[in-house]
């Protein structure tokens, strides 16, 4: 299964993250992004670099939901890859840098993301209820530079 980079998200600090062309992945993630509520709830390792699809967004949407590239603070927007596929332990090998991030779990929605959904049912990404369209994290495991328009491939 192969994918590409819709846009690079990153903030100061809350959500929405904004789109950038693009920027260099770290240990701690994505250079020019930070978190209001850094680790253990956001950040650190396990949680360098938050993802969700293009796929995600749009059955979000069909359910009435406010939703586009980095609403939910992700920081990659991908396209062409299911993210309820993927296993913890996949990995996901990003552009011709090198970049190479591993799955670690789902990111659990707060009530920050409220105001995008009907009646303030975050659940709607909730990997329990939804986990075809609830956020990832990974690590990374080689650092490299990531930009929009970037192949994804899985590497399992």
């Amino acid at each position: 299964m192969k994918g590409r980079i819709v846009p690079v998200n990153v903030s100061r600090g809350g959500v929405p993250k904004l789109p950038v062309e693009a920027t260099w992945v770290g240990p701690l993630g994505l250079e020019g992004d930070r978190h209001h509520e850094p680790e253990p709830m956001h950040g650190g390792v396990d949680k360098a670099v938050s993802i969700y699809s293009t796929e995600a967004i749009s059955r979000v949407q069909a359910d009435g939901h406010e939703s586009f590239p980095g609403a939910f603070g992700e920081n990659l927007t991908i396209e062409g890859i299911e993210l309820g596929e993927l296993s913890n332990g996949d990995q996901l090998a990003i552009g011709g840098s090198g970049l190479l991030i591993e799955i670690t779990g789902f990111a659990n929605p707060c009530q920050k993301l409220a105001h995008y959904f009907q009646g303030a049912h975050v659940g709607r990404i909730s990997e329990k209820a939804h986990p075809e369209d609830a956020r990832r994290y990974a690590r990374v495991l080689v650092e490299g530079r990531v930009a929009a328009g970037d192949r994804v491939e899985i590497v399992r």
